[in-house]
């Protein structure tokens, strides 16, 4: 495949950036979009020029770490991460767009790398459980409920990686924030901070910066891991609950 890319570059938050056309050729369908960006990097690089900075980890889609948009859509046309996105998803001689996460609460770091530390301090100021120091306790030791667990798992399936914020018009982070506070508050560990949680862990979002939710339902288009809209509603639930007992 012949392939014309678009890519966003920037050397750091305060530089101007704009979009550099690059032409690669050779690249096989069965590699993912990482992969041909690594192919663009070593031509680059033989060329005495800068590659492209890009974020990226386990390459497993576990990670979260690979936030680009491809085309005008968070990790591309596909919903899964941007390294489980594979050539064959485009045609021979297409032209390819590749830009970082667009928002406030994103700047950007060089090229397509963007803080999202932002993400790190929501979880800071609630995404915790009370519990004792010590040894391990038994697996058994407080019987979860079933639904219970499934509700969790289902919001702990959340990688982080931004798309929510990206493909939102409005830059949100409620999908993120519901669903960090929905996956502890389903459980009965996290009941002792339920209500401090979801004030906390909200205002935290606000602060940083991060638009307001309209519900448009962008991000749980985007989500990678298919994390429910339904999971801003609970959260909205159990916010309104909290601000009412004034549990702060």
């Amino acid at each position: 495949m012949r392939l014309t890319l678009r890519v966003w570059r920037q050397r750091h938050a305060d530089a101007d950036g704009g979009m550099t056309t690059y032409d690669v050729d050779g690249i096989s369908p069965d590699m993912s979009f990482l992969e041909m960006l690594d192919t663009l990097n070593e031509e680059l690089i033989l060329k005495g020029d800068d590659p492209v900075a890009f974020d990226h980890d386990c390459r497993e889609g576990i990670c979260g770490a690979c936030s680009l948009v491809i085309n005008g859509e968070a990790h591309g046309p596909e919903r899964t991460t941007s390294c489980q996105l594979h050539m064959r998803s485009f045609e021979d001689g297409d032209t390819i767009d590749v830009e970082p996460w667009r928002a406030a609460a994103f700047p950007v770091v060089r090229d397509l790398v963007v803080d999202r530390s932002a993400f790190d301090r929501i979880i800071q100021s609630g995404g915790y459980i009370t519990a004792p120091t010590g040894a391990a306790p038994e697996a058994h030791a407080t019987p979860v409920p079933k639904p219970d667990a499934d509700a969790a798992f289902e919001h702990a399936e959340c990688i982080g990686c931004g798309a929510c914020v990206a493909a939102c018009p409005n830059g949100s982070a409620m999908l993120f924030t519901s669903a960090k506070i929905n996956h502890l508050n389903a459980l009965p560990q996290g009941a002792p901070e339920r209500g401090t949680r979801v004030l906390d862990m909200v205002a935290t979002m606000d602060e940083e910066g991060f638009g307001g939710c309209t519900l448009a339902g962008e991000c749980a288009t985007a989500c990678p891991k298919g994390i429910p809209l339904f999971s801003i509603t609970s959260m909205n639930r159990e916010y309104v609950r909290a601000a009412r007992k004034g549990r702060r």
